[in-house]
Formats: C-alpha cells, structure tokens, sequence
C-alpha cells in the first residue's frame, strides 16, 4: 500500500499536468522559443523541465494548437513557438474553464 507522500506526489503531478498546459498556452500569446519559454513560466512560479517542456511543445503543435518556426537569432538556430488560431480558441475556452473551476473550489476549500 502506498503511502501518504507517494499519494501526494501522484495527485501532486495530476494537478500540475493540466496547469501546466494552460500555462504554456497563456505564455505563447507572445512568441517565445523553448528557452525562454521556461524563463518566463519560472519568473511567474512555474518551473519546469526541459524533458517536459518540450515534448508538451511538439505535442500541442502536433494538435494544432502552436505554431513554429526555426530562425537564427544570436548566430543560433532556435526554435520559436506561438498559438495557432486554434491555439488562440482554445485558451480562451480553456481559460473560462479554468476561472469557472477556480471559483468553485475557492467556495469549496
């Protein structure tokens, strides 16, 4: 039987996944690359791996929902990501989501 922190850690995890993924999308409303994607999240309290970063990038491109390209900046090749339309849809979807779910827990916690 787990215990108290093994069961922490995995609804620890399951919390963040999801706000992670709102977080990515509400900072590419300004295009960004990897890097300083995870600056950004990191100054407002949200670090984050590169091993998670980056797959959750080439997976949300791969729905749609970002857009990038590869350009040269600072004699380096680096990848710039920004929403799609849909992208752009979604996080407001998401976000009223996310306010509507927020409020409810505040009444409830």
């Amino acid at each position: 039987m787990p215990d108290g922190t093994d069961i922490f850690e995995t609804m620890r995890l399951e919390l963040r996944r999801g706000s992670l993924v709102l977080a990515v999308l509400a900072c590419l409303r300004t295009e960004r690359y990897g890097y300083s994607l995870r600056q950004a999240l990191a100054a407002d309290g949200l670090e984050m791996e590169e091993s998670t970063l980056y797959p959750l990038l080439r997976r949300l491109e791969s729905q749609g929902l970002l857009d990038s390209e590869w350009r040269e900046e600072e004699k380096r090749k680096k990848r710039f990501y920004r929403l799609s339309p849909q992208g752009v849809t979604l996080l407001a979807s998401l976000t009223d989501e996310w306010r509507g779910i927020n409020a409810s827990l505040d009444k409830i916690l």
